[in-house]
């Protein structure tokens, strides 16, 4: 039996986590030995058997001593990842190894591709953000930076997660990485989860590494239409037509003042802005006529306000290849989003709206075109389109296949 190992900040936690939690099971099925290695924050119960890489403690100094104080993000926790080197080569000895988000003061890159060169391991990373090729960051385009792609220096994202109090290493950090994670080109699969990404991938220092877009799936059995006259009860909707936004957290990058702003151009009687992943500061802020909801793991009150919704818009400034998209499609509401990064990739012209990024008059005509339409033929183009397109088995299915190709 062949063994796949993967590594991931969260465990069955947030769209990554649920991401390799979901490959790891489909891959058990097809006869695959599979362990998740992980971080010790944000994490839920796995069907896969796990390995927490560092402890607490050690990830708070991961965190503050390397990452705030130092700027040397996935530089600590040397210790800890020693200790998984050792075990991988002793006891669990894997064929494939799969990285996901190894940022997150949990892993020390260093250890880790020292590993990876010396053990000639086939590697596969899927890549959910920015971060491999970048000095600092995770992501750059909010603010139009493209220093990474000749030679990060002067961050201006310093303050941004993974963020660094008074010292900008982003140039070393650059180089280290440059040569640390180019030292496996011959064995190392990218898999950017768009094509947007994928093209910023050959503007960067990896361009010369074997590349094959694998965008994310979902669990259709999970999200789909729904009854929600029992499932969202909530007193402020009153009948009128719903606008959703899902992110956590809400950030000015992910549309928050924007999200605000639409509330007061839609007529307060006939629409109601819901927003879900909000902070209970953020919620206590809003304007009448918004409704926030705390973030929730109860992923069926999510779908149920996925499927009361009348228009999903997701005003996003910074973003790959957004599962919340899927999500609100595969639960039969349509989509506006901004043309931002991969976002607009999932979406057809007729299950929503692609503008451009601030244009909210632009995103009032695209509600008001949508809301005109039939809800049960678009609610069915929508289901129908994440069917064909967002089914995770489907999806996924090309990692299992691409494994059982780099192993033969």
């Amino acid at each position: 039996m062949k063994t796949l190992l993967q590594i991931n900040t969260t465990l069955n936690y947030g769209s990554t986590g649920r991401i390799a939690e979901e490959i790891g099971l489909l891959a058990r099925q097809k006869g695959w030995n599979c362990y998740m290695a992980h971080g010790p924050r944000m994490k839920n119960e796995s069907r896969l058997q796990t390995i927490q890489v560092n402890s607490s403690l050690d990830e708070k100094i991961h965190g503050g001593w390397y990452s705030l104080l130092r700027d040397r993000h996935g530089l600590g926790s040397r210790h800890a990842t020693k200790r998984l080197v050792e075990r991988l080569r002793s006891e669990i000895k894997p064929d494939i190894i799969h990285l996901h988000n190894i940022h997150g003061y949990y892993l020390n890159y260093e250890v880790l591709f020292d590993y990876l060169r010396k053990e000639d391991i086939p590697v596969v990373w899927t890549l959910h953000d920015c971060w491999p090729f970048t000095g600092h960051c995770t992501h750059f385009d909010f603010i139009g930076c493209d220093k990474w792609k000749t030679q990060c220096h002067h961050c201006p994202q310093t303050a941004a997660y993974p963020k660094s109090l008074f010292v900008d290493n982003s140039f070393s950090n650059y180089r280290l990485k440059s040569r640390l994670f180019s030292s496996v080109a011959d064995n190392l699969t990218f898999i950017p989860v768009s094509a947007w990404l994928a093209e910023l991938l050959q503007n960067s220092f990896l361009k010369g590494c074997r590349t094959k877009v694998i965008h994310n799936g979902i669990d259709l059995n999970i999200f789909r239409p729904c009854d929600v006259r029992n499932l969202v009860v909530h007193p402020g909707l009153n009948d009128r037509k719903v606008i959703l936004g899902v992110a956590s957290p809400w950030t000015d990058r992910k549309g928050l003042k924007d999200f605000i702003r639409l509330r007061g151009m839609l007529p307060m009687s006939e629409y109601v802005c819901v927003v879900v992943g909000v902070s209970e500061k953020q919620a206590a802020e809003l304007p009448d006529g918004m409704i926030g909801i705390r973030r929730t793991q109860n992923i069926q009150e999510l779908v149920a306000w996925y499927a009361a919704a009348d228009v999903f818009v997701n005003p996003t400034y910074e973003d790959n290849y957004p599962t919340t998209n899927l999500e609100a499609m595969a639960c039969g509401t349509p989509v506006i989003t901004y043309r931002t990064g991969g976002s607009p990739e999932a979406l057809t012209a007729r299950t929503g709206r692609v503008v451009g990024q601030g244009r909210l008059n632009d995103v009032v005509d695209a509600v008001h075109s949508l809301v005109a339409e039939d809800r049960d033929n678009l609610s069915s183009e929508c289901r129908a389109h994440a069917e064909r397109c967002f089914d995770r088995e489907k999806c996924f299915q090309s990692y299992v296949g691409l494994y059982q190709e780099l192993v033969k």
